[in-house]
Order: C-alpha cells, then sequence, then structure tokens
C-alpha cells in the first residue's frame, strides 16, 4: 500500500519550501503542516503563491474569524460519547489522541476557509459577498504530534482501518488519505473506536450531507473575505493548482472538518 498523494516531507524540506512550512507551523500553533500545503510544494511556485497569498488574511485574524463561524456552524450529525470505560478496555489514554484531532479541528476549518477563498479568486466573475467579519485572535497554545506515519509504517490491521476510515464521508472513488488519520494510527484501538463512531453515520448519509453544507458555508465565508486577499501572479500551471485545490476542498479538507468535528464531540476534546 502506498500514499496516493505526493508531497513534499517536512523533514526533507530546503530552501524556500521549509521556510514557508516552517512558517505554517507557526502560523497554526501546531506541529505538522497540513497535507495540501506539502502537496502544493510539489508544483512549481505553486505553495510560495498560495502561502504569500493567504498569510495576511491568516496573521490579521480574518482566517481565523471565519474558521470559527464554520465550527460553530458546521451541521454535524449526533454521535454518542465514547465512554472512559471503552478507552480503559482497550488500555488507552485517550488524552493524545484527543490532541491529535484538537490539531486538526484547529486547522482544517481554516484551511477550508482560505483555500476556498484562493479557488474562488482565480474564477472569472468572482466578487466579494458580503463584509469581512471582525478579526479574531484565539489565544491558542501550540499542539505538539507524533510522527506522521505513513500507510507501510503501520501494522496491517491499523493501515486497513485508516483506509476504511478515510472512506467516510466520502463521496470520491479514490479518497485523498487524510493525515489526521495517519497520525490516530499510532494508537490502532482509536481508529478502531472512531470507526464505531463514524461508520453509521456515512452509511446513513449524515456525513456526506453534513460536508455538502460544510463547503457551502466556506464559500460564504471566502466571499465575505474577498476584498481583503491580495491578487498576486498565480504558479505557471495554474489549470493543475486549481484541480489539486477543487480536489482538497471537495473530498479531503471539508470531509475532514466535519469528521473531525464528529469525532471531537464523541471523544469530548
Amino acid at each position: 500500500m502506498s500514499d496516493p498523494v505526493p508531497a513534499t516531507v517536512e523533514a526533507e524540506a530546503t530552501g524556500e519550501i521549509a521556510e514557508i512550512f516552517a512558517d505554517i507551523r507557526a502560523t497554526y500553533r501546531i506541529g505538522v503542516v497540513n497535507l495540501i500545503w506539502r502537496h502544493l510544494a510539489v508544483f512549481d511556485g505553486a505553495l510560495p503563491w498560495a502561502w504569500a497569498s493567504l498569510k495576511p488574511l491568516y496573521v490579521g485574524g480574518h482566517v481565523a474569524a471565519a474558521a470559527a463561524v464554520l465550527r460553530a456552524d458546521r451541521p454535524l450529525p449526533e454521535a454518542p460519547r465514547v465512554p472512559a470505560a471503552a478507552w480503559a478496555c482497550i488500555g488507552l489514554d485517550p488524552a493524545p489522541v484527543r490532541d491529535v484531532i484538537a490539531a486538526y479541528d484547529r486547522s482544517n476549518p481554516m484551511a477550508l476557509a482560505a483555500l476556498t477563498l484562493l479557488r474562488e479568486s482565480t474564477a472569472p466573475g468572482f466578487v466579494a459577498s458580503g463584509t469581512p467579519r471582525a478579526p479574531i485572535f484565539p489565544d491558542e497554545a501550540p499542539i505538539p504530534l507524533p510522527a506522521l506515519l505513513a500507510l507501510h509504517e503501520m501494522p496491517p490491521h491499523a493501515a486497513e482501518m485508516v483506509l476504511a476510515l478515510n472512506a467516510m464521508g466520502s463521496t470520491a472513488e479514490q479518497p485523498i488519505l487524510a493525515s489526521m488519520y495517519r497520525h490516530m494510527a499510532h494508537w490502532p484501538g482509536a481508529l478502531a473506536l472512531a470507526h464505531g463512531v463514524l461508520a453509521p453515520l456515512h452509511a446513513r448519509g449524515e456525513l456526506q450531507a453534513a460536508i455538502a453544507a460544510t463547503r457551502e458555508l466556506a464559500r460564504k465565508e471566502a466571499g465575505r473575505m474577498a476584498t481583503l486577499l491580495p491578487r498576486l501572479p498565480p504558479p505557471p500551471d495554474l489549470p493543475r493548482v486549481n484541480a489539486v485545490l477543487d480536489a482538497f476542498i471537495q473530498d479531503a479538507i471539508g470531509r475532514m472538518v466535519v469528521n473531525g468535528g464528529v469525532l471531537g464531540a464523541a471523544f469530548r476534546i
């Protein structure tokens, strides 16, 4: 098994890409660079363009304001809380698992709002809709994370469970492999608990409906931020970069904003 999305490994990044990765970690205040940024680094000029365009909205508090709306208004399906006894049965302290989910629930709503804005801004006729929200500056401590495991580094049963979880809520033929589950693979028992939470919601179509509604919320927030986005020269292969943004917005990031929120509630972060 191999991870289907090519991406620059954080530890192997050099020069400008390494500097941008460090800036992203510092801005997000988590110990990882999300897959979308590492994937954009593969394309000539894409990561410098995307980050230079969006960083002013991050540091200016506008992306945080949009992300707060997404967290508050996303229509999360209800799932029962996983009781403390369930964690005890698998001999696992839930704290590090909760940290992983909290880190992604911090970064994914920001990424969804920001990248939706970036993608929409390249479409003909895109205009602002609404006024920018007041910026917010959350006082959030950095969240360190364990090493990001590749599928071949996991026990086979854990890798199988990661792939099963990755299908939850997706309508894509080959869903982009979400990094959150790769971090959770350090604790295979937590993957089993997560599957028990998400699988019934997926089977009933509740995750898919919530993901579609959340993407629409992100489009509205993008419209509010449109006047704030600097218009910088795009990368040489903009159509291909836009296809990447579409894939992540439609599948991976939008999906994980909902799934992370559901698991956060079920695991009670």
